[in-house]
């Protein structure tokens, strides 16, 4: 990442982010004294997707990319972030490696804060966990909506780079097998053909009645319609499990999020009415 040193935040400029906006002079002023400020030029990237994460960022100006890219090496955006917004928090918290890309797309005024000096700001500053916390769920539920978005687009996508050229003429040739199309055409084909061997050739006819060639010809159709329509039916059934499949992750990836978030407040509940209960015994 090619960057710039950068004058230090402002306390308004710390304070316009969202996460720090209830801190106090002292708090503001020791957080400024953490952060390394750096200009950063458009198309730059900050991190990749399997990078170490060991800080996070505040956007004083410009814009940055979040993204990440699914198993075709397409590109998936998450969000685009402003001034005000944060990010890069989540591999600081939990220790593991970048979930995501992020990338500059205006030329942007990025704050920096370490690792070290995150956790240690923080276990001084409960309030900002409480509000990181918030818009990570925030976050989630967003990329929640996305994963929903991409799996149905995904199901008709995979299964269309699946088919083949036979599989596609399966497909039409089950579909028109069954239409009245079909239906009007065999009653044409066997009027026809009743009516070219009995009174249009008359004793020439090279089917007489009782039509057995006929009958040979209608059961090779049928013989061969048959497969090909099981073929069409079974296609369709394999997307369907597919589709099923997805959803199942889905929804499950949803409920689980679901109880994460109400063991969360009930935490944060518990921490409310301790500090309440502290407050009303030395009153």
């Amino acid at each position: 990442m090619s960057d710039n040193a950068a004058p230090e935040m402002t306390l308004e400029a710390i304070r316009s982010v969202p996460l720090f906006g209830s801190l106090d002079d002292d708090a503001a002023i020791k957080l400024r004294s953490l952060l390394k400020v750096r200009e950063v030029a458009r198309g730059a990237p900050l991190f990749r997707a399997g990078d170490k994460g060991d800080a996070m960022y505040l956007i004083a100006q410009g814009r940055v990319r979040i993204s990440v890219k699914d198993e075709d090496k397409k590109e998936i955006v998450l969000a685009e972030l402003a001034g005000g917004d944060f990010f890069g928090e989540m591999s600081i918290i939990d220790g593991k490696l970048r979930s995501a890309d992020a990338k500059v797309i205006e030329d942007a005024r990025l704050a920096i804060l370490s690792r070290d000096d995150f956790m240690g700001f923080i276990h001084s500053n409960p309030v900002v966990t409480l509000e990181m916390l918030s818009a990570v769920f925030k976050r989630l539920r967003r990329t929640d909506e996305l994963l929903r978005q991409r799996v149905s687009r995904n199901v008709n996508d995979e299964q269309q780079m699946r088919m083949t050229l036979a599989d596609r003429m399966a497909d039409l040739i089950a579909e028109f097998g069954g239409s009245w199309k079909f239906i009007g055409a065999a009653i044409g084909f066997l009027i026809f053909w009743v009516l070219l061997n009995t009174w249009l050739l008359h004793d020439r006819g090279f089917d007489p009645f009782p039509y057995i060639l006929l009958n040979l010809v209608l059961g090779m159709i049928t013989g061969l319609q048959a497969p090909i329509i099981m073929m069409s039916q079974n296609r369709q059934a394999a997307k369907d499990r597919l589709s099923a499949a997805h959803d199942y992750e889905v929804n499950l990836k949803a409920e689980i999020e679901i109880m994460a978030l109400h063991e969360k407040l009930d935490e944060i509940r518990a921490k409310d009415l301790t500090e309440l209960l502290k407050h009303v015994t030395k009153g």
